[in-house]
Protein backbone atom coordinates (compact mmCIF):
# COMPACT_ATOMS: atom_id res chain seq x y z
CA UNK A 1 0.00 0.00 0.00
CA UNK A 2 2.97 2.75 1.02
CA UNK A 3 4.37 1.54 -2.62
CA UNK A 4 1.00 2.06 -4.16
CA UNK A 5 1.21 5.97 -2.26
CA UNK A 6 4.56 6.62 -3.61
CA UNK A 7 3.91 5.86 -7.03
CA UNK A 8 0.79 7.58 -7.21
CA UNK A 9 2.21 10.88 -5.64
CA UNK A 10 5.09 10.66 -7.64
CA UNK A 11 3.43 9.70 -11.15
CA UNK A 12 -0.28 10.67 -10.80
CA UNK A 13 0.40 14.28 -11.50
CA UNK A 14 1.98 13.59 -14.55
CA UNK A 15 -1.39 11.45 -15.20
CA UNK A 16 -3.33 14.44 -14.56
CA UNK A 17 -1.66 16.40 -16.84
CA UNK A 18 -1.76 13.94 -19.95
CA UNK A 19 -5.14 13.45 -19.16
CA UNK A 20 -5.91 17.09 -18.90
CA UNK A 21 -4.27 18.15 -22.17
CA UNK A 22 -5.23 15.21 -23.89
CA UNK A 23 -8.42 16.36 -23.47
CA UNK A 24 -7.58 19.51 -24.68
CA UNK A 25 -6.11 18.44 -27.95
CA UNK A 26 -8.53 15.82 -28.26
CA UNK A 27 -11.47 18.07 -28.53
CA UNK A 28 -9.27 21.00 -31.23
CA UNK A 29 -8.66 18.19 -33.46
CA UNK A 30 -12.72 17.09 -33.49
CA UNK A 31 -13.50 20.69 -33.81
CA UNK A 32 -11.63 20.95 -36.69
CA UNK A 33 -12.06 17.13 -38.25
CA UNK A 34 -16.29 18.50 -38.13
CA UNK A 35 -15.41 21.65 -39.64
CA UNK A 36 -13.91 20.03 -42.64
CA UNK A 37 -16.51 16.82 -43.55
CA UNK A 38 -16.10 14.63 -40.69
CA UNK A 39 -19.37 15.28 -38.91
CA UNK A 40 -20.95 13.05 -35.83
CA UNK A 41 -18.84 10.14 -34.77
CA UNK A 42 -16.02 10.42 -37.67
CA UNK A 43 -14.56 13.79 -35.88
CA UNK A 44 -14.17 11.58 -32.73
CA UNK A 45 -12.69 8.61 -34.53
CA UNK A 46 -10.10 11.03 -36.20
CA UNK A 47 -8.99 12.73 -33.00
CA UNK A 48 -8.97 9.38 -31.04
CA UNK A 49 -6.52 8.19 -34.28
CA UNK A 50 -4.13 10.82 -33.83
CA UNK A 51 -4.18 10.93 -29.79
CA UNK A 52 -3.38 6.94 -29.79
CA UNK A 53 -1.26 7.52 -32.62
CA UNK A 54 0.97 9.47 -30.84
CA UNK A 55 0.63 7.44 -27.53
CA UNK A 56 1.75 4.10 -29.60
CA UNK A 57 4.53 5.67 -31.35
CA UNK A 58 5.75 6.94 -27.73
CA UNK A 59 5.92 3.43 -26.53
CA UNK A 60 6.77 1.48 -29.67
CA UNK A 61 10.05 4.07 -29.63
CA UNK A 62 10.76 3.23 -26.03
CA UNK A 63 10.48 -0.77 -26.48
CA UNK A 64 13.07 0.20 -29.54
CA UNK A 65 15.46 1.80 -27.11
CA UNK A 66 15.02 -1.48 -24.01
CA UNK A 67 15.66 -4.04 -26.94
CA UNK A 68 17.92 -2.25 -28.50
CA UNK A 69 16.53 -1.45 -31.69
CA UNK A 70 16.94 2.30 -31.92
CA UNK A 71 20.70 2.90 -32.87
CA UNK A 72 21.56 6.73 -32.35
CA UNK A 73 21.43 8.98 -35.83
CA UNK A 74 18.87 6.58 -37.46
CA UNK A 75 15.24 7.27 -37.72
CA UNK A 76 13.19 4.73 -37.06
CA UNK A 77 9.56 4.17 -38.12
CA UNK A 78 7.60 5.22 -34.69
CA UNK A 79 9.84 8.15 -34.82
CA UNK A 80 8.45 9.21 -38.18
CA UNK A 81 5.16 8.11 -36.69
CA UNK A 82 5.37 10.32 -34.12
CA UNK A 83 6.04 13.36 -35.47
CA UNK A 84 3.40 13.05 -37.86
CA UNK A 85 1.06 12.51 -35.36
CA UNK A 86 2.30 15.85 -33.35
CA UNK A 87 2.30 17.64 -36.65
CA UNK A 88 -1.33 16.65 -37.38
CA UNK A 89 -2.02 17.26 -33.54
CA UNK A 90 -0.24 20.87 -33.74
CA UNK A 91 -1.90 22.01 -36.71
CA UNK A 92 -5.83 21.00 -35.38
CA UNK A 93 -4.59 23.34 -32.36
CA UNK A 94 -3.73 25.84 -34.49
CA UNK A 95 -6.93 25.70 -36.71
CA UNK A 96 -9.30 26.92 -33.87
CA UNK A 97 -7.15 29.76 -32.64
CA UNK A 98 -7.09 33.38 -33.04
CA UNK A 99 -5.09 34.71 -35.67
CA UNK A 100 -2.53 36.35 -33.16
CA UNK A 101 0.60 35.27 -31.24
CA UNK A 102 -1.13 34.77 -28.28
CA UNK A 103 -4.15 32.80 -29.82
CA UNK A 104 -1.85 30.09 -31.47
CA UNK A 105 0.38 30.18 -28.34
CA UNK A 106 -2.77 29.28 -25.99
CA UNK A 107 -4.34 27.04 -28.45
CA UNK A 108 -1.28 25.01 -29.04
CA UNK A 109 -0.47 24.38 -25.13
CA UNK A 110 -2.78 21.32 -24.40
CA UNK A 111 -1.00 19.83 -27.59
CA UNK A 112 2.44 20.38 -26.38
CA UNK A 113 1.29 19.99 -22.48
CA UNK A 114 0.23 16.32 -23.90
CA UNK A 115 3.18 15.44 -25.58
CA UNK A 116 5.37 16.47 -22.61
CA UNK A 117 3.63 14.03 -20.27
CA UNK A 118 3.49 11.44 -22.71
CA UNK A 119 7.43 11.83 -23.11
CA UNK A 120 8.19 11.81 -19.30
CA UNK A 121 6.46 8.54 -18.90
CA UNK A 122 7.85 7.05 -21.51
CA UNK A 123 11.17 8.63 -19.84
CA UNK A 124 10.04 7.01 -16.63
CA UNK A 125 9.08 3.25 -17.95
CA UNK A 126 12.52 3.32 -19.71
CA UNK A 127 15.02 0.90 -17.30
CA UNK A 128 17.96 1.90 -16.03
CA UNK A 129 21.27 1.69 -18.42
CA UNK A 130 24.00 -0.54 -17.51
CA UNK A 131 26.89 0.97 -14.93
CA UNK A 132 29.71 1.72 -17.17
CA UNK A 133 32.19 1.49 -14.45
CA UNK A 134 34.22 -1.55 -15.45
CA UNK A 135 34.16 -4.20 -12.59
CA UNK A 136 37.60 -5.02 -11.47
CA UNK A 137 38.32 -8.50 -10.97
CA UNK A 138 41.16 -9.71 -8.94
CA UNK A 139 44.22 -10.65 -10.74
CA UNK A 140 45.63 -13.93 -9.61
CA UNK A 141 49.18 -13.53 -8.69
CA UNK A 142 50.84 -16.92 -8.98
CA UNK A 143 53.74 -17.87 -6.62
CA UNK A 144 57.01 -17.70 -7.92
CA UNK A 145 58.36 -20.92 -8.92
CA UNK A 146 62.12 -22.10 -7.48
CA UNK A 147 64.58 -23.53 -10.24
CA UNK A 148 66.62 -25.24 -8.29
CA UNK A 149 70.66 -24.98 -9.48
CA UNK A 150 71.99 -27.71 -8.71
CA UNK A 151 71.27 -31.59 -8.11
CA UNK A 152 71.53 -30.70 -4.09
CA UNK A 153 69.16 -27.73 -4.25
CA UNK A 154 66.55 -30.09 -6.01
CA UNK A 155 67.13 -33.37 -3.42
CA UNK A 156 66.21 -30.52 -0.85
CA UNK A 157 63.15 -29.58 -2.64
CA UNK A 158 61.89 -33.06 -3.49
CA UNK A 159 62.29 -33.94 0.19
CA UNK A 160 60.63 -30.84 1.35
CA UNK A 161 57.34 -31.51 -0.80
CA UNK A 162 57.23 -35.41 0.36
CA UNK A 163 57.77 -34.40 3.61
CA UNK A 164 54.34 -32.30 3.33
CA UNK A 165 52.13 -35.13 2.08
CA UNK A 166 49.63 -36.37 4.48
CA UNK A 167 50.30 -39.59 6.27
CA UNK A 168 46.83 -40.26 5.84
CA UNK A 169 46.56 -39.81 1.80
CA UNK A 170 50.34 -41.99 2.08
CA UNK A 171 48.48 -44.55 2.94
CA UNK A 172 45.77 -44.51 1.39
CA UNK A 173 47.89 -44.50 -1.96
CA UNK A 174 49.94 -47.27 -0.38
CA UNK A 175 46.63 -49.65 -0.49
CA UNK A 176 45.89 -48.49 -4.02
CA UNK A 177 49.17 -49.54 -4.88
CA UNK A 178 48.70 -52.62 -3.44
CA UNK A 179 45.60 -53.33 -4.82
CA UNK A 180 47.06 -52.42 -8.26
CA UNK A 181 49.84 -54.92 -7.67
CA UNK A 182 47.51 -57.81 -6.48
CA UNK A 183 45.35 -57.52 -9.58
CA UNK A 184 47.48 -56.74 -12.59
CA UNK A 185 50.95 -58.20 -10.74
CA UNK A 186 52.96 -55.29 -11.30
CA UNK A 187 53.66 -52.02 -9.42
CA UNK A 188 51.24 -49.41 -10.01
CA UNK A 189 52.24 -46.56 -12.59
CA UNK A 190 52.43 -42.82 -12.18
CA UNK A 191 49.75 -41.85 -14.42
CA UNK A 192 47.28 -44.87 -13.04
CA UNK A 193 47.94 -43.29 -9.52
CA UNK A 194 47.17 -40.07 -10.84
CA UNK A 195 43.79 -41.26 -12.61
CA UNK A 196 42.90 -43.25 -9.52
CA UNK A 197 43.50 -40.63 -6.55
CA UNK A 198 42.63 -37.77 -8.91
CA UNK A 199 45.66 -35.62 -8.16
CA UNK A 200 48.13 -33.95 -9.79
CA UNK A 201 51.20 -35.46 -12.12
CA UNK A 202 53.73 -33.57 -9.77
CA UNK A 203 51.82 -35.09 -6.68
CA UNK A 204 51.85 -38.69 -7.91
CA UNK A 205 55.10 -38.52 -8.38
CA UNK A 206 56.09 -37.30 -4.64
CA UNK A 207 53.66 -39.98 -3.89
CA UNK A 208 55.28 -42.73 -5.66
CA UNK A 209 58.86 -41.58 -4.41
CA UNK A 210 57.15 -41.61 -0.44
CA UNK A 211 56.22 -45.15 -1.11
CA UNK A 212 59.30 -46.83 -2.46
Amino acid sequence: MRRFACWLLDTGPVLVLAAIAGAGSFTHIRDTASQHGQTGWMSWAVAVCIDLTCVMAARERQRDKNTGKARPGRVTWPVLVLTGGITLSLAANLAQADPTVWGWITAATPAAAFLIAISMLERRATPPGPSTTPATSPVPVSAPELVPHNAQDQDHMQNERESDLAPALIDYARRIAAEHHTRHGKPITRDALRAHLGVSGQLASDLLRALA
